[in-house]
């Protein structure tokens, strides 16, 4: 029987702790979208609610709500347009870097890294500005065009890695078959990296998804308001916060992140791992 060392009972007493640590956020959002609004306010306060307090209320409610449904679809249109037309940008973008060499290559990967560093919220002007001149203001759509751009470079980052690993044979045979580029980007690159476009794609839908500045800075609308927008007003619709209704809205947007992180899980491991040693 091998003995475990005291450098891995202590690895594993860390990343227990670490795990916990992550997760007791979200057991705490669960247990208080099943409490009624009054057991809240309880004095001592309990971390889970008692057999007698537990209550699906707050569910009822904002599943009643017509303009969850709406606000739900919004976010959900919006994060699987970004997702899609990222996934196809960066993909080709990650292609052309990783397979050709032409004049200004490492300059305009260099670009793409070093939009990497600047913080969203430094943006905002100058991108509110291009989506006035654009007419795009108040536009469901118009959120589209900003997500696709603020994910690009780390898709690009991720994916040219992967693309990178693939043996260049692959492409010789395609071309001695009569093939052109477009069939290696198509036959070969895509379907090979698909780990890694996976995996990216799981960041780009949580972009999108739980996205609240820009949103909310270009959105006026409350038809055309995403998912967070929605569960910040619950904090100035009622006299006092209804903490109960904005837990469990909040559980309610996790079910489409819980999805797809479980039906593509293995991707997402393996895309990690390729793409970011050989990036």
């Amino acid at each position: 029987m091998k003995r475990i060392r005291y450098s891995e009972l202590l690895m594993y007493f860390a990343l227990s702790l670490g795990g916990l640590v992550s997760v007791l956020p979200m057991i705490y959002m669960l247990s208080t979208s099943l409490k009624p609004n009054g057991a809240l306010y309880e004095y001592p306060p309990h971390f889970f609610p008692s057999k007698s307090n537990i209550t699906v209320e707050n569910y009822i409610y904002i599943f009643q709500q017509q303009k969850f449904y709406i606000n739900f679809i919004n976010s959900l249109l919006v994060s699987v347009l970004t997702v899609a037309l990222a996934a196809a940008i960066s993909t080709s973008l990650a292609f052309c870097i990783a397979r050709f060499r032409f004049p200004g290559r490492k300059m305009l990967f260099g670009l793409v890294i070093a939009t990497m560093i600047i913080p969203g919220t430094a943006l905002i002007v100058p991108q509110f500005e291009l989506a006035t001149f654009l007419h795009i203001t108040n536009k469901l759509w118009g959120l589209i065009p900003f997500y696709v751009a603020w994910v690009i470079p780390f898709s690009t980052f991720m994916i040219k890695g992967f693309i990178e690993g693939i043996p260049r044979d692959f492409d010789e045979a395609v071309y001695m078959d009569g093939g052109s580029v477009f069939t290696v980007f198509r036959v070969i690159a895509v379907p090979l990296s698909g780990p890694a476009i996976a995996s990216v794609s799981i960041f780009n839908f949580l972009t999108a998804w739980e996205e609240y500045p820009w949103a909310l800075t270009v959105i006026n609308d409350n038809a055309k308001r995403t998912l967070p927008i929605a569960i910040a007003g619950f904090f100035g619709e009622h006299q006092f916060t209804q903490w109960g209704y904005v837990f469990a809205m909040s559980v309610a947007s996790l079910i489409p992140v819980l999805i797809i992180f479980i039906c593509f899980q293995r991707y997402f491991v393996k895309g990690l791992q390729t793409g970011g040693i050989k990036g």
